[in-house]
């Protein structure tokens, strides 16, 4: 009897071991479990709904291949997004996540994004999510709060000890997990931050951005441009603010309509070479003394920009991450041929409606 019951017991080591070391690894790695939020660099997807696949039939407006949560799935830790004020099936106004104009390329409701957002949460129960709001249609906190409560997201938000004070020391990533706080969200930008929605956080209040109007590799800079009231990186330094660095080209298309550049982002998202995301965070680390908190990109797959956040990081060996292919997809690799021509009407219709109507 003895024995038997110290055989069961040998049994089940393996699989204790095994939660031990998945309960051990923050946002994939042990190593970033101690580390304050803010001394950690977080990949960024880039307008992470829109998306250049089957379906949206290759649209030119697509920022990337896979889904949120495919990019959860593969290390992303921030997750940007344009929210615009639209008309749903039955008429109504509804917050949609839109690039740009929902003529163009409208990804549904915020609240779904959310939900989704929340389902890979309750998932992945040691891993800190950032959410950035691009507020494109001004909308207020209780607008957005109220897509955040009926999600069920907002019962995993952090809230700050204040919503116009930097705090001195931001939690750890262990402190965030074990307080059940790990979503932090920021809008950009929020006029009237509301204790009603304490977590929602006005993004410039803590963050500050490089230029992301770039067309060509030569146009990064780690000089801050939002918010302008910096204008220097030592200001941007003083300020305490988190430095989140933009790194995506934008190319040209007919009547001027900028779209992302997929046709470069191998180059733009690999560690070395000129223009590449691993040398713009080496520039960005030696100006201001460490590596950004966040780094936002396009195409997020390719490179793969997780390379450039690992090193940034310090960390070697990740845990529960999932592998996406670094290829690009096409037309030709996934059987939709002459999708693109359509997508791209779709861009000149929507601004020929856009002039008609005065837009």
């Amino acid at each position: 009897m003895f024995l038997r019951s110290l055989l069961q017991k040998a049994a089940i080591l393996p699989f204790l071991y095994t939660t031990a070391i998945a309960q051990t690894a923050c946002n994939n790695s042990p190593s970033l479990c101690s580390k304050a939020y803010n001394n950690i660099t977080h990949l960024g997807a880039h307008d992470s709904p829109f998306l250049q696949n089957q379906q949206t039939s290759f649209s030119t407006s697509g920022n990337h291949y896979y889904n949120t949560t495919v990019q959860l799935d593969a290390g992303v830790r921030l997750l940007s997004a344009q929210v615009h004020k639209a008309n749903d099936s039955s008429g109504s106004e509804a917050w949609h996540l839109c690039h740009s104009s929902c003529d163009l390329l409208d990804a549904g409701s915020l609240e779904s994004w959310l939900t989704e957002i929340k389902t890979w949460m309750d998932k992945n129960t040691n891993d800190v999510v950032t959410v950035l709001i691009v507020n494109s249609d001004g909308a207020s906190a209780s607008d957005l709060g109220s897509q955040f409560s009926a999600s069920g997201l907002d019962t995993l938000a952090y809230i700050p000890p204040s919503l116009s004070t930097i705090p001195q020391t931001w939690p750890t990533l262990n402190s965030l997990i074990s307080n059940g706080t790990r979503l932090m969200t920021f809008v950009a930008s929020l006029s009237t931050p509301s204790s009603q929605y304490p977590y929602l956080m006005d993004e410039f209040t803590f963050i500050f951005e490089n230029e992301y109007e770039n067309v060509s590799p030569s146009n990064y800079s780690c000089n801050p441009d939002r918010p302008t009231s910096l204008g220097t990186a030592e200001a941007a330094l003083s300020s305490g603010r988190m430095f989140l660095m933009n790194h995506f080209l934008y190319e040209t298309q007919l009547f001027g309509i900028q779209s992302p550049n997929a046709s470069y982002a191998g180059t733009t998202n690999a560690q070395t070479g000129f223009g590449s995301l691993g040398v713009s965070v080496q520039d960005c680390t030696a100006v201001y003394g460490k590596p950004p908190t966040f780094v936002l990109v396009d195409w997020f797959n390719m490179g793969p920009a997780i390379a450039s956040v690992d090193a940034a990081n310090g960390v070697t060996g990740v845990t529960g991450r999932k592998s996406v292919s670094t290829a690009p997809l096409t037309q030709e690799s996934t059987g939709g041929v002459g999708r693109q021509e359509g997508s791209m009407l779709a861009v000149v219709v929507a601004l020929v409606v856009a002039v008609a109507f005065g837009a």
